[in-house]
């Protein structure tokens, strides 16, 4: 019996639900290093074993392919590579995860834009045999350029190198010299062998010459995102409630704000603002599921109650009195484009900022950046998976943080009105 299952219900720590990404070359084994997590984690369910045990016994393989866990689609099976990120959700007792498991392929290079917007830590692998590659240095700067606040980068493999502690030296300062030139200052790094288990839940008895701790170590106890630094409140507000139930007196005059708390933290009493109007007023109530709540927290989704009758719809947003984003007709932003039409600079598109729809057209392309050697580069038009400095003109002004500050009022996507598909991602300078 465990440390925690020995603890009472009501002593057992809860450090809340962390996201995180694996990405890396092709090959460097990700979905196997998830599989291997959840296998000795003790987080796979007794059918989900036995049928990857059947897939590997057809395979011809000796062992169970752990890979099998995330590599859902069958061309991923049959190609022994991942394609679409593979979402897994399990919990240790302490914390709760979601596992984005993110394509090598420099061609689905929008599939990982996709994954890493939302996490909070990034585990880049390494091969062991081949070091620090192109596409490891493209995911890097796409981690870091989508402001992922912890990266973690795993020497994958060592058990074909001997477990050489020379290599994985070698492997370390390499990836320093390049993610200084980056900005890239709080990276931790794990030798480790995602087939084997070295290193991943246990330690293993192959490595005793590193010191750090165990990636699981590492996951359990990096801080839950909204609890780095103090966020300003950002409540984006998606629909109002009038029930207008004539037979319960309590709902006649009731009007709520419905939505997602993006950041901070709101308490009855607070003092708040409502954009665009200006208009200031107080925080009557915050209901959850009709149930009063003392205060929200990012990330929750709830109803607010002013004191004063407000007009306020959808695309709206409340923040505090004295807290107030930029609220602008023109953006700089970094541009991930995901179509495979490219951009077109005369065309206009529609910008979804939180709740709020805006015709926009391109105002201009600062430069194109080469992944590869991270050079800017001139450029007109975007094609699939470039990523670009741009601006754009709006018809509606939008209400809006730096992306480094806040992911949830500091992105955006871009959206094709003609056949309604997201054709782009951006990040707010």
């Amino acid at each position: 019996m465990s440390a925690i299952e020995k603890l009472p219900l009501e002593d057992i720590p809860d450090n809340g639900l962390l996201r995180f990404l694996t990405c890396g070359s092709v090959d460097d084994g990700k979905s196997t290093l998830i599989g291997r997590l959840l296998f000795d984690s003790k987080t796979i369910l007794a059918d989900t074993l036995h049928a990857i045990q059947r897939t590997s016994e057809k395979r011809g393989l000796e062992g169970v392919d752990l890979s099998l866990l995330t590599d859902g689609l069958q061309a991923e099976r049959e190609q022994g590579i991942t394609i679409d990120v593979a979402y897994r959700y399990f919990t240790t007792g302490t914390r709760k995860y979601i596992i984005a498991d993110a394509p090598g392929h420099e061609q689905y290079t929008r599939n990982m834009v996709t994954a890493a917007s939302t996490a909070d830590l990034a585990i880049i692998l390494i091969d062991a045999r081949k070091g620090v590659l192109a596409q490891t240095r493209r995911h890097s700067y796409l981690a870091h350029l989508l402001a992922i606040p912890q990266i973690v980068v795993a020497v994958n493999k060592m058990d074909l190198v001997d477990y050489s502690p020379e290599v994985f030296a070698r492997i370390k300062a390499d990836y320093l010299a390049f993610a200084g030139k980056l900005g890239i200052d709080d990276v931790r790094f794990v030798p480790m062998s995602a087939l084997l288990g070295d290193m991943i839940v246990e330690r293993g008895e192959r490595l005793p010459w590193h010191d750090g701790p165990t990636l699981f170590e590492i996951l359990e106890t990096t801080p839950a995102i909204h609890s780095a630094h103090a966020e300003k409140f950002r409540f984006p507000v998606q629909y109002v409630c009038r029930p207008q139930d004539s037979s319960n007196p309590a709902l006649h005059d009731y009007r709520g704000f419905m939505g997602r708390v993006e950041s901070g933290e709101l308490a009855i009493g607070d003092a708040v603002t409502v954009l665009p109007s200006g208009l200031e007023t107080r925080v009557r109530d915050i209901q959850m599921l009709g149930e009063s709540l003392p205060h929200a927290v990012a990330e929750q989704s709830v109803a607010i109650l002013l004191d004063d009758e407000i007009d306020v719809s959808r695309g709206d947003m409340i923040v505090k009195t004295g807290e107030l984003p930029r609220v602008s007709k023109q953006i700089d932003a970094m541009l991930c484009w995901l179509a495979e039409a490219p951009l077109d600079p005369r065309r206009k598109y529609l910008i979804r900022h939180t709740t709020r729809d805006s015709k926009a057209m391109l105002a201009g392309i600062a430069f194109r950046v080469d992944v590869n050697s991270m050079q800017h580069q001139p450029a007109d038009r975007l094609a699939m998976n470039d990523i670009a400095r741009v601006s754009f003109k709006l018809a509606q002004p939008i209400f809006a943080d730096p992306y480094a500050e806040s992911r949830g009022t500091g992105a955006f996507i871009v959206i094709d009105e003609s056949s309604n598909n997201t054709v782009g991602a951006g990040m707010l300078l």
